[in-house]
């Protein structure tokens, strides 16, 4: 089965940007694009996509998926979904089982993140597809060589998406970079601890060889994650949901 890429719009700009992303990377590895948008039925969603809701008849969004998708490459089907966006999001999911779900992140300056990812938390505890939250940017998507996993050195699973996301990062090919975020003055671990963590999954049977491995003592993992997350470094942070 081709890999699948569900992407939400809101026809704004940082879904926009998102769809850009999405189809880059689709085009790149052979997958198919889903591109739902979905009517929601209360003024005060907070799954909204964006700040603003955008009240749009059926026409109206027929119109806005054809301008949208005439510049795309890969293969894409649009599809309008009705209610809350997490419900609608579950719905496509057991219908077309993505490898990824993709939203956009506006760049809102100093707004917490608290308020800016409200969707993305709901999605991760009504869905368990792997999710990918594109930064909004001028710069124009390429094709992501550069991946930095983090994780915590406890076991997990990727469950039914192993295989998936093992086809993703083989079909890039990118580079992976395993990092153990620690904190200060904690005791070492135990040689290969983290990388042995995501050899389990089965997500890699040759991490060992084709793999890096980091690891960085900070108080907090955010900190140190974002502190080896340079842009210069890496294209994407592939992170654990616990």
């Amino acid at each position: 089965m081709a890999l699948c890429l569900l992407v939400l719009t809101d026809f704004y700009q940082p879904a926009d940007h998102a769809l850009a992303y999405a189809d880059c990377l689709a085009s790149a590895v052979g997958a198919r694009l889903v591109l739902l948008h979905v009517r929601r039925d209360a003024i005060l969603d907070p799954e909204q996509l964006s700040g603003t809701l955008a009240e749009l008849d059926t026409e109206a969004i027929n119109l806005a998926f054809a301008s949208l998708v005439r510049g795309l490459t890969a293969p894409v089907v649009a599809e309008i979904g009705h209610g809350l966006v997490a419900e609608a999001v579950a719905r496509a999911v057991r219908q077309h089982q993505p490898t990824l779900i993709v939203l956009g992140r506006a760049d809102a300056g100093n707004t917490p993140d608290e308020l800016l990812t409200p969707l993305a938390l709901t999605l991760l505890r009504t869905v368990s597809s792997p999710m990918l939250v594109v930064p909004e940017s001028p710069i124009s998507p390429s094709v992501p060589r550069r991946v930095l996993l983090a994780v915590d050195g406890e076991p997990f699973s990727l469950g039914q998406y192993a295989g998936a996301v093992r086809r993703l990062l083989d079909a890039l090919p990118a580079a992976l970079t395993v990092l153990h975020v620690l904190p200060p003055g904690s005791s070492e671990e135990l040689p290969g601890q983290a990388l042995d963590s995501v050899q389990r999954t089965g997500l890699a049977d040759d991490l060992t060889i084709h793999t890096r491995q980091r690891r960085v003592f900070a108080p907090h993992p955010a900190e140190g994650i974002l502190r080896v997350a340079a842009p210069a470094e890496f294209d994407i942070v592939a992170l654990i949901a616990r």
